[in-house]
C-alpha cells in the first residue's frame, strides 16, 4: 500500500517571496490553507545566517512548524564549488561544506536534503557516518538534461549502490516526464524573438515518443539538419542549447531506482483550465507510484513563474493551488 503525500517547495513562490508580497510565515500559513501535507525549503534563500542560524530563527522555525501542522520534508543543498575567483574547491572543502548542511538539516527539523544535480560521486562515502550521526539522508536530484544517461550522473547512482545505505538515494524531478513541450516556454521564447518553427520541430518529436536530449544523444551530441534549420533568430541560437532541458522518458525508467528514491518534485509549468498540467500525466505518474508502494512525499515546483510574459502578473499562488488540488484529488481517487 503506497503512502504518497503531498509538499510544496518554496521554491514555488519565489516571486511572491524576493519581492516582499509574502514572507516565510505567509508561506508557510499559504500551505496551510491548501490542505498541504510537507514542506521543502531552500535554507540559503529563507533561513537567516544558513547554514549556521541563530537560536531564535530556529526557534521560529520550529514555532511555525507547530503552528501550521506542516512537516519538514526536505532542503534543497546546493554545492558552490567556484566560492573563489581563482580556483574551484578542493574535495575536501566540498565535504566540509556539506557536512554543515547536514548539522543544519538536523537542526531545523529535515530528515532529507536535495543535492543538486551534478553533486559529484566522491562526497558520499566521506559523508555517511555524518547522514548517521545526525539522522539525514542525502538525495542527487535527477533533473531533465542531467538524468540517467549523464556520466555524473550514473557515477553518483553507482556509488549509491555500491554503498547501498539508506542514507543516500535519489529526488526524481517529473520534467524528465514531460509529454508535451511546455506551451508556455514556448509562447515566452516566441515573444521573445525565437522563431515558432522551432518549436514546432520540438511538438513533433513529443508526438513521437522522444525528445531532443534523446536525438542529440543518438545524433553524437550534434544537431540534426531538421533541428538546423528551423534555428533563424538570435533568440533561436541562445535558446536552442536548452531545448534539450525537457525529456520525455517512460515512467518505467525509475523501476530499477525504486528502493533508492526518497521524493519527487512535481514540476509545473502550466495548470490547465481543464484540470491537468498542460506538460504531465499527474495521474498517470502517481498510479505508477501507487502500484510501487512509493512511501514519500510529491512536492510541487512551479517553474512557469519564469515564463511569465511581459505585462502579464505572476500566477504562483494560483497555480501552486490548482497543483495541490489537482495532486490530492487524485490521490484521494487512486489511494481512497
Amino acid at each position: 500500500m503506497s503512502k504518497i503525500k503531498t509538499a510544496v517547495s518554496l521554491y514555488s513562490l519565489q516571486d511572491e517571496y524576493l519581492n516582499h508580497r509574502m514572507d516565510l510565515d505567509d508561506l508557510m500559513y499559504f500551505l496551510k490553507e491548501h490542505k498541504v501535507e510537507g514542506v521543502e525549503i531552500l535554507p540559503d534563500q529563507m533561513i537567516k545566517k544558513a547554514p549556521h542560524p541563530v537560536g531564535k530563527d530556529v526557534d521560529h522555525w520550529q514555532h511555525l512548524l507547530e503552528e501550521t501542522g506542516i512537516k519538514p520534508v526536505i532542503a534543497d543543498v546546493f554545492l558552490n564549488t567556484n566560492l573563489y575567483n581563482n580556483r574551484t574547491l578542493t574535495k575536501q572543502e566540498c565535504i566540509n561544506l556539506l557536512i554543515e548542511e547536514i548539522k543544519q538539516a538536523n537542526l531545523l527539523g529535515f530528515k532529507l536534503i536535495r543535492l543538486v544535480s551534478m553533486v559529484p560521486y566522491w562526497v558520499c562515502e566521506p559523508l555517511l557516518p555524518y547522514c548517521k550521526k545526525y539522522d539525514v539522508t542525502i538525495a542527487l536530484e535527477i533533473h531533465a538534461g542531467m538524468a540517467f544517461d549523464e556520466p555524473e550522473t550514473h557515477q553518483f547512482i553507482e556509488e549509491m549502490k555500491r554503498l547501498d545505505s539508506p542514507y543516500i538515494g535519489l529526488v526524481i524531478d517529473t520534467g524528465i516526464f514531460c509529454q508535451k513541450f511546455p506551451r508556455v516556454v514556448a509562447a515566452y521564447e516566441i515573444n521573445n524573438g525565437a522563431s515558432p518553427e522551432m518549436f514546432d520541430y520540438l511538438d513533433r518529436l513529443f508526438e513521437q515518443k522522444t525528445d531532443l536530449h534523446r536525438v542529440l544523444s543518438e545524433n553524437n551530441g550534434n544537431y540534426p539538419e531538421e533541428f538546423k534549420k528551423v534555428i533563424k533568430t538570435k533568440e533561436d541560437q541562445m535558446f536552442a542549447p536548452l531545448c534539450d532541458g525537457y525529456e520525455n522518458y517512460p515512467f518505467t525508467i525509475m523501476d530499477e531506482y525504486i528502493p533508492y528514491i526518497k521524493h519527487f518534485h512535481i514540476k509545473l509549468f502550466e495548470m490547465t483550465p481543464e484540470g491537468p498540467e498542460y506538460s504531465m500525466d499527474y495521474k498517470g505518474l502517481l498510479e505508477y507510484l501507487h502500484e510501487k508502494n512509493y512511501d514519500g512525499y510529491v512536492a510541487t515546483e512551479y517553474e512557469g513563474n519564469r515564463f511569465t510574459l511581459p505585462g502579464e502578473s505572476v500566477q504562483e499562488k494560483e497555480q501552486v493551488a490548482a497543483n495541490q488540488k489537482y495532486l490530492q484529488d487524485c490521490l484521494k481517487d487512486i489511494q481512497g
